[in-house]
């Protein structure tokens, strides 16, 4: 039995169709759990779709930073398997413009800050009444390790957000810890994404050149940084509360 069992429980992922949320649904379903699968429209499911755990699986269209349309799947994914929820891994967030500060119009920055911030306020906001309702509970928010921990240049408004869900995870751990329900965060370095590749090309960096600062030399797989939610989704982590755990590779290390 892995030490990271999820057998029989009820998982919900946002951001699930890309690079870490597909690794931690994956991951998720190989240890046991039913998983609730949300992303936004016209994406691709076709990497979640394995005909062997189709009956544990269930994808959810959804806007995160629409009020109602929060409401709306975190009451799908009750209805989905039986009415509890015990896992939530509240991952969903786009990287903005990648340019000076001062260069950043008000609404490139209040979209990220949208996605980033206020999608995962809304996703606590809606999650945490029936986690305290079961009396337990396990919410694992993503923040980053250069956006969240420290400044990345020509990522202004990305890391005010990363930043806001440390100080989110924090005040949820505080709040609802006395209730049975756990809130965390994981703040993953250079993973190997499509993510990681825009940056690349807009900044006009190679793997070699990044990696160069990195003690691992190397950039993060999608399914290391599943590896640590699903630990911290499971019964094993439950003196863990009000945190974050890098995935980094060594970067914050070097701070």
């Amino acid at each position: 039995m892995s030490n990271a069992n999820l057998e029989d429980k009820v998982a919900v992922v946002t951001g699930a169709a890309g690079a870490i949320g597909i690794a931690t649904v994956q991951k998720m379903l190989e240890r046991g759990a039913k998983v609730v699968a949300v992303d936004q429209k016209n994406v691709d499911y076709s990497r979640l779709l394995d005909p062997e755990m189709l009956d544990r699986l269930v994808i959810l269209e959804a806007d995160v930073s629409d009020d109602i349309s929060v409401r709306t799947y975190v009451n799908n994914a009750l209805d989905a398997f039986g009415g509890k929820i015990d896992i939530f891994f509240n991952n969903a967030g786009i990287e903005g413009p990648v340019k000076p500060l001062h260069e950043v119009t008000i609404e490139e920055f209040r979209k990220v800050l949208s996605v980033n911030l206020e999608g995962v306020f809304l996703g606590l906001k809606y999650v945490l009444p029936v986690m305290i309702g079961q009396g337990a509970g396990s919410i694992i928010n993503t923040s980053s390790s250069g956006g969240g921990l420290m400044g990345s240049p020509g990522l202004g408004a990305y890391c005010a957000s990363k930043h806001g869900v440390i100080g989110l995870t924090r005040v949820a751990a505080v709040e609802s810890g006395p209730s049975g329900v756990r809130v965390n965060c994981v703040n993953p370095g250079p993973i190997r994404s499509p993510m990681i590749d825009r940056q690349d090309a807009e900044q006009g960096l190679s793997e070699a050149t990044r990696t160069q600062t990195l003690p691992a030399r190397r950039y993060g797989r999608p399914e290391e940084v599943a590896a640590v939610v699903c630990f911290l989704a499971s019964d094993e982590a439950s003196y863990v509360n009000g945190t974050f755990y890098t995935v980094d590779g060594g970067r914050h290390a070097r701070a």
